[in-house]
Order: structure tokens, then C-alpha cells, then sequence
């Protein structure tokens, strides 16, 4: 007896062992076991469902090269220089370890910066000391009162702030739109005598950026489902996320958006509750969602430009809000919900829509970091007129939610159906890459626009959860999107010269999109390997971090990381729910549909699962990607479906087929990076001239959005024209190719009307600089809330028009002081005039409003600008900018 009973335990303990001994993933450098990671050296253990281990160490400090390219920056623009030169030098420590540059005199390349490549490495922590003679630029100041600088934007002397350093070694980085927050990277001049200085610690090693050694559970989660199943690093997982979702949960009862992001942001928070939230803290999401309401309206989160509508995606809230009543059934969240959202969607409509077509315009959804995914010369204007496949598909799936909305509500003027159908007809025939079979990036341009044909793992997994895509572009997406080894890259290829962060970077809660859009349209090669995307980083960093290089699935080089991120959480959180036990909420009930890889083979036990007026135990049996057998309390059942008004404890037990009948594939390459777009892209004479590009096959003109010509040179002679004509350059790499440069105008100045603000109201007293004219008018919430131009066209025909303005409420990248007028001509609306922010009170810096395209007739015509009730922006107190001229150029 005692014999049998040793017996009985020692198989027990050899299955237990061979269960965690079990290999689920393997890559070049990393494998993924049932108990353990193993990266290189590197491994991390699950000692039991509540204790991992792990020696993790970040490789950030080796093979630190000692070549440094840098170049300063006026109040932390990139203006010293030209866009892709910089200074560049070998750093050689002298016998006190301390590199010491030569002066460097402003807006000069020196005769010592002649190196191009590393010779070897710097040791961790050495000082760096930079001189840098800027007297010119303090002579331009007093004599002139402004400084010119290579690309033809001035500074003015009163709009002088500093000046910074940018470079792509740690701790500099390339990151300008952050930069003049970044005091530690501001040189000095304590005796103003215009020799600016500044010691810079390179190579920095601090121990309390690395991860920690071990995770033991902290926090009670015994209020939560409770998960068994046979692959113990699942179990830790899932338990660490749920440690972790404790913590992000603050005292007023709404979501923190991670350790190192304190309060509610708009997407954030809804992403996390679609993943997971919805059901397992539904309460938490209800307060968090609520949080981002103002006026009745979807709050937009500060972002480029001054946040909406130059960032758009607010209307994710709607999904999330839509997914929090289908788990719970509550009509009261439903009438709650109901008129934010349609007075949301309402504001968009007006103001996100022109004649251009029916996609909506604004930012990436959550790539809202310009320079991280877009060209270089696109502002926070350009960015708004830009058309984007994840946020299209955030809109196309709002208004299905919103048109089944009103069906429900009983509201009559239902008209977001057909706007959703053409929104989905557009992406499909407007964004859509035969050749590639996946969606491309966005629309970009400006009176033009072209395709960026990167993929953008975000929408891609969007338009196939969301339905844009159909059932040959589903399989199409999921099998030929490209995917690196840690995962799929946000964007693909990379930008080169931008550091890591939404570039050349995975993010797990993307991941995790892209791990559901696989798992519900069979492609189970995407699923495992995104499951080990998923697990390896959580694993050997303890912790769901935000993001990760691409490049090698390390934390430690994206420009900014937190740990237990929100999104990151709840995305490892739904690979238990949406994948390996399929459930689909519905309004009715629940869809299981689940999904095991056969390396994942055995059992997922949850219990204690709340669920409405139910306690769920689901048991998921096997592998597969089809259910065999399906029960509810012992009762067998056909449709895979468990009713939402039954009440009391329920047991849903699933035996999967033991069969993948969908392997698929996926488009596994190496991380690659685009070469750069050409620069300093100008008219000279009759000729379109650019800077060679390193690397360059050739290089493709386009005109007006379309071939123009293919050349080797870096010149085209073009023709001058009576109406606007765009140019841009392209460079051509081997494998990829590059963003389009910077649209150059080409047009007889004959043919471009001007009318001056000041001749249409009165000009402000205000003592700002470098207008057009005798003056400029000021428009806020008070002052000229209306203006009317009057002006003539010789020709009827089309013609685009739009405004030099400055708007210095805030900085370029963030904050929510977007100014918007709306846009009538000759009584009929045109459009709205977007006047991003340019800079923090930088009331000097004149540049470009949207250009809006419109019919006129030859002769007189009447142009209105406004402030009607749906340009409310964020901010709500502040609307303002320095309106200088309007300009009318015939198409």
C-alpha cells in the first residue's frame, strides 16, 4: 500500500516536471519552456503560481561605441544644422577618464569632425565636456533682434529660451519634441559671454534601472477568477498580472495608466478594458471612463499639436464603454453612454471629414509621438490632415456601435451606418497594399496626399477584430504583415535616425491585439508565436513593461518605459480569456471560441469567474483550434454559448478537437530600417534640388502626389506653372523605400491672392514679430470670433486655400490649445481651419494652417473663418492664435 501510494505521488511529480520541461516556443534567441524563459544566459524560473525568478540584465551598457554624432538646438528645435547633418566626433577619455571636445562654434561643422565610424567602446558613466562658441548667434539677437537660421526659420530674441543638446547616444537621444522639458540637456553661460557649456554623463549605468530579481505575489487577488492549468509560467503570469492590476487601481476607484504614468488617460484605459477590464473589473473601468468626460464629450488626451483634432482617436472610449455593457447587460450604462458618445461622434463628423474622401483625419491611434512614425518636416497640422488606418478603424467601428446604439435608444435620425460603410469602403480602396497584402500606414501630404506603405501592427489587428477587413484580406493580414522575432514591430520598417519608442519598438498590449486577431481567425503560427512575444519579456523583466526595442526585446533603450503598464497588464491578462478559453461577449450571452496550440496542450481551469447574476467555473480541455465538445452543467450544447440571464453557479466544461486544422503562417523578417528621406529639398532656378541620401539606389519625384520621374541624380529640372504643383522626393533603397520629403510649392506668384487680416479687422497691439504686412488680428473665445474676406479669382475652378498663423499656447507635442475655426465660402461650409500650437509662447513662429480645397467662381467671393460651438477644443478656456493673412492658389 505505502508502495503504491510513493508510486502515485512520484508519477504525479514526473508529470509536473514534464509539463514545466515542455518547450512552447522556440526562436533564434530566446526560448520559451512551461516553467522557464531562457534568453542567451539569461533565465527566468516559476518557482511556484505566486514566485518567479530571474537574472535578467539589460546589455544597454556593453559595446557602447565611442562615436558620437550630436548637434544643439534653440529651444530643443532641430535648427542648427540641416536636417541629417550633425556633428560627429570620437570620444577619447584623457588620463582622468573625462572626454573633452574641441570648441564648437554654432551652426558650423569643425575640421576635427572628420570620424564617421566606432574605433571600440566607452566605459559606463564617462563625463563628457562640451564647449560651444554661440556669440554669432547672441550677435544676431542684439543687432537684428532675430537669428536666421540654415532651413530659413528664425528665432526671435524675446522667444530665446536656451539652448540644448540632441544625439543618438545614451543619455542624448534625438528626441526634439521633448527636449526643452529635458533641463539636465541645457548648456549654460553663467558670465554671458556667449561660450555655452555643458558635462554630460555618457554611457550611464544606474543598477535601479535594471529589473528585478523576483516576483512573489504581494496584493490579495482572491476577488479575482482563479486560474489552474498545466503550463506553470501561464499560471505566474497571469497571477503577476492580476498583482499587478492591484496595484494600478488608486483610492478614488479609476485605473492608473502604470507606474510611471499616474491617472486616466482617454485610450489607455480604453484599450485595457476591451482586452480585460471590462469583465474583470468592470466597476473600476465604469469610474475610469467617466473620469474622461467633459461637456458631455469623449475627453481627447493632450497630444501633438494641442491634442483633438489634430489626435483623434478619443472614440475608443465608445468600444470600451460598449464592451463594459455587454458583459454587464446594465441599461443604465447603456443611457449614460448613449449621448457622449453621438455628441462626440456628432463633433467629428464636422470637423474630421472634408470632400478630400471619407476617411477620417487625424493622428495614429496611440502613436501620438509625431517624429516616432512620421516624416521628419510633418507638424502638428499636417499630422491632422493625415488619414490613418488604426484610427479609421476606431471611427468605422465607433459608428457601428453608435447606429446600433441609437436602433436601441429608439433615436430616428440614425445616420452612422452609412457613414461607417463608406469609412470601410475607403480603408479598403485607399489603404490596402495589393502587393503586400496587408493595409498600409496612412495618407500623408499636404494638398496631395501618398500612401506610407509601412504596416501598422495596431490597425492591422484593428481591421480584422473591427471587421473592415474581409475574409481573403483577413487570412492575407495576418499571414504577410511583417513580424520580427521579439514580436510585431508598431511600425514596419523602421524609421532610421529616430530612437526606440513607437519606432523600431513592440509594445505587448499591440501584441496582444494582434495574439486575439490571429487566435479568432485561425492562424495559429501568429498565436504561438505571439504568446511567446507575450511571456518572454513579462517573464525575464517581472513586470508588464510598456514597450521594447524591436531590434532585440530588450526594455532598456525605448526613450521612455514603465513598468506594470496598464494596457500591458491587460493584454496578458486577455490571452487567457479571448484565447485560451475563447470567450466573445455578447450582448445576449457569451461566445466561447477558444483557441490552445498544441504545445499549450492539457487543461485551463477558472473558477470563481463573476458574471452577471452568475459564479462561472470553465474548464478548456486539450488543443486545438475547434470545439469537440461542449456543456454547460453536464448538459451538452451545440451552439457554444451560455445565455446571460441564467443566475447562480454554473459549470462550462469544453473538450477541444486535439487538432489544428488552421497551421497558417507568418511573414517572419529581420528588423529592418527604410533608408532616410531626402533633404533640403528646394527650388533652385528651374531645378528640384536635394541632398544625396547614403545608401541611395535612386531616387523618385513626385508631382502633385503622382510619378513624376525616376532619376540617379539629385536634381530635375521642372516646369513653372500657373497652378500649385507639390513636389516631393523619395528615396529608393534596395529592399524599402523611403518617406516622401517635404512638399516644395511651385507656382507663379501672379496667381496667389493674399489678403491681409489686418485689412479685414483690427490689427493687435501685441508686440510680436516676423509677420506679413502692417499686422495680424487676434482670434480667441472673445476677440474676433468672426471675420469675413472678401476676394477675387480670375478663373473658376478649384483652388485651396488656408492661413499663416502662429499659435504659441503651448509646445508643438503635447498639452490641448488647438485652435479651430470653421471655414464657410460663399455660404456654404468649406471645412475647419486647424491652428495647431507651435511652441510653448512662441508667438513669433509663423507657419501653415490645413489647407482647405473649395469650388469658386471667377470673380468676387466671400471667405467666413468662425468660432461655432463644435470648434470647442480640449482645453475649453483657451482657443486662441495670431491670425497674419489668408492665401487663395488656384489647383
Amino acid at each position: 500500500m505505502k508502495k503504491g501510494f510513493l508510486l502515485f505521488i512520484t508519477m504525479i511529480l514526473l508529470a509536473g516536471c514534464h509539463r514545466g520541461n515542455r518547450l512552447l516556443y522556440k526562436a533564434e534567441n530566446y526560448k520559451v519552456y512551461g516553467n522557464r524563459v531562457v534568453q542567451g544566459k539569461y533565465k527566468a524560473k516559476v518557482i511556484s503560481p505566486t514566485k518567479m525568478t530571474s537574472d535578467y540584465q539589460s546589455p544597454a551598457n556593453e559595446n557602447f561605441p565611442n562615436f558620437i554624432e550630436f548637434k544643439f538646438a534653440v529651444n530643443g528645435k532641430d535648427n542648427e544644422l540641416p536636417v541629417g547633418v550633425n556633428h560627429t566626433f570620437l570620444l577619447t577619455p584623457d588620463k582622468k577618464g573625462v572626454v573633452k571636445l574641441p570648441m564648437i562654434e554654432f551652426g558650423q561643422k569643425g575640421k576635427d569632425e572628420t570620424q564617421s565610424n566606432p574605433t571600440g567602446n566607452l566605459s559606463a558613466n564617462t563625463k563628457m565636456e562640451i564647449r560651444l562658441d554661440a556669440r554669432n548667434l547672441m550677435k544676431d539677437f542684439n543687432e537684428k533682434g532675430f537669428h536666421e537660421f540654415s532651413n530659413g526659420s528664425r528665432i526671435y530674441k524675446d522667444d530665446f529660451k536656451g539652448i540644448f543638446i540632441a544625439g543618438n547616444l545614451s543619455p542624448l537621444s534625438w528626441d526634439f519634441d521633448n527636449l526643452a522639458t529635458r533641463k539636465q540637456f541645457q548648456l549654460t553661460d553663467p558670465d554671458g559671454d556667449g561660450i555655452y557649456t555643458i558635462t554630460v554623463v555618457m554611457n550611464p549605468y544606474e543598477p535601479e534601472n535594471f529589473t528585478a530579481k523576483k516576483w512573489s505575489l504581494k496584493n490579495d487577488i482572491s476577488r479575482y477568477p482563479q486560474l489552474h492549468s498545466d503550463i506553470p509560467l501561464v499560471d505566474a503570469m497571469y497571477n503577476l498580472s492580476l498583482d499587478e492590476t492591484v496595484k494600478d487601481i488608486e483610492s478614488d476607484g479609476t485605473f492608473r495608466t502604470g507606474e510611471s504614468w499616474p491617472g486616466v488617460w482617454t485610450r489607455d484605459v480604453s484599450y485595457s478594458i476591451i482586452l480585460a477590464y471590462a469583465y474583470l473589473e468592470p466597476e473600476v473601468a465604469k469610474t475610469s471612463l467617466m473620469r474622461k468626460v467633459k461637456n458631455g464629450r469623449i475627453i481627447q488626451d493632450t497630444g501633438t499639436g494641442g491634442a483633438w483634432p489634430v489626435s483623434s482617436d478619443r472614440s475608443i472610449w465608445a468600444t470600451a464603454a460598449w464592451e463594459i455593457y455587454k458583459v454587464t447587460g446594465d441599461q443604465e450604462w447603456l443611457k449614460a453612454i448613449y449621448p457622449i458618445i453621438k455628441n462626440s461622434v456628432d463633433d467629428d463628423i464636422k470637423t474630421l471629414l472634408n470632400n478630400r474622401n471619407h476617411l477620417m483625419m487625424g493622428e495614429s491611434s496611440f502613436l501620438d509621438w509625431r517624429k516616432q512614425t512620421y516624416p521628419i518636416w510633418m507638424n502638428g497640422v499636417d499630422i491632422s490632415q493625415s488619414r490613418c488606418l488604426g484610427t479609421n478603424a476606431v471611427h468605422y467601428h465607433t459608428l457601428t456601435l453608435l447606429s446600433r446604439m441609437a436602433t436601441m435608444m429608439g433615436d430616428t435620425t440614425n445616420r452612422y451606418e452609412q457613414l461607417a460603410d463608406s469609412i470601410k469602403a475607403d480603408m479598403n480602396s485607399q489603404l490596402w497594399i495589393p502587393e503586400r497584402g496587408y493595409y498600409g500606414q496612412y495618407l500623408y501630404g499636404r494638398n496631395n496626399f501618398s500612401l506610407s506603405t509601412r504596416s501598422e501592427a495596431l490597425g492591422e489587428a484593428l481591421s480584422v477584430l473591427f471587421g473592415v477587413a474581409d475574409t481573403a484580406r483577413v487570412r492575407s493580414v495576418l499571414e504577410k504583415t511583417p513580424v520580427v522575432e521579439y514580436g510585431i514591430p508598431t511600425i514596419y520598417p523602421q524609421i532610421p535616425g529616430i530612437p526606440p519608442y513607437h519606432n523600431n519598438s513592440i509594445w505587448p498590449f499591440v501584441q496582444a491585439y494582434w495574439n486575439w486577431a490571429n487566435a479568432r481567425f485561425g492562424n495559429m503560427a501568429g498565436v504561438e508565436q505571439g504568446l511567446a512575444a507575450l511571456y518572454r519579456p513579462a517573464a525575464l523583466f517581472l513586470t508588464n513593461k510598456e514597450n521594447m526595442v524591436a531590434g532585440n526585446g530588450d526594455f532598456r533603450d525605448t526613450q521612455v518605459n514603465s513598468n506594470r503598464q496598464l494596457w500591458s497588464i491587460a493584454g496578458n491578462l486577455a490571452m487567457v480569456y479571448r484565447i485560451f478559453l475563447g470567450m466573445n461577449f455578447q450582448v445576449d450571452g457569451i461566445k466561447f471560441t477558444p483557441v490552445v496550440p498544441k504545445a499549450y496542450r492539457g487543461s485551463f481551469d477558472v473558477s470563481n469567474f463573476r458574471y452577471r447574476n452568475m459564479d462561472l467555473s470553465i474548464k478548456v480541455k486539450g488543443f486545438g483550434d475547434e470545439i469537440s465538445h461542449f456543456s454547460i452543467d453536464g448538459k451538452d450544447s451545440k451552439e457554444h454559448f451560455l445565455p446571460g440571464n441564467l443566475s447562480g453557479k454554473h459549470q462550462v466544461v469544453i473538450e477541444m478537437n486535439n487538432k489544428i486544422q488552421h497551421e497558417g503562417r507568418i511573414n517572419l523578417v529581420t528588423n529592418r530600417f527604410s533608408p532616410a528621406a531626402p533633404t533640403q529639398v528646394k527650388l533652385n532656378g528651374e531645378y528640384l534640388t536635394w541632398r544625396p541620401v547614403k545608401g541611395a539606389d535612386s531616387y523618385t519625384v513626385y508631382r502633385n502626389g503622382k510619378f513624376f520621374q525616376m532619376v540617379s541624380d539629385t536634381s530635375v529640372r521642372i516646369p513653372l506653372t500657373t497652378r500649385l504643383a507639390e513636389y516631393q522626393v523619395e528615396t529608393r533603397g534596395k529592399a524599402d523605400n523611403s518617406f516622401l520629403s517635404h512638399p516644395v510649392d511651385v507656382i507663379s506668384p501672379r496667381r496667389v491672392v493674399k489678403v491681409e487680416a489686418e485689412a479685414v479687422a483690427s490689427k493687435s497691439s501685441l508686440d510680436y514679430h516676423g509677420y506679413s504686412g502692417n499686422g495680424f488680428v487676434e482670434l480667441t473665445k472673445s476677440k474676433n470670433r468672426k471675420l469675413v474676406f472678401h476676394f477675387t479669382v480670375n478663373h473658376t475652378g478649384k483652388y485651396t486655400i488656408d492661413f499663416s498663423y502662429s499659435n504659441g499656447s503651448g509646445p508643438d507635442n503635447t498639452d490641448n490649445k488647438c485652435a479651430i475655426r470653421s471655414v464657410n465660402v460663399d455660404n456654404y461650409f468649406a471645412g475647419v481651419a486647424v491652428f495647431a500650437q507651435r511652441g510653448k509662447d512662441e508667438w513669433s513662429n509663423w507657419g501653415w494652417s490645413n489647407p482647405i480645397q473649395v469650388e469658386l467662381k471667377a470673380g468676387k467671393n466671400t471667405l467666413t473663418l468662425s468660432l461655432e460651438d463644435f470648434n470647442e477644443n480640449m482645453n475649453g478656456e483657451v482657443n486662441k492664435a495670431m491670425l497674419d493673412y489668408m492665401r487663395v492658389r488656384p489647383l
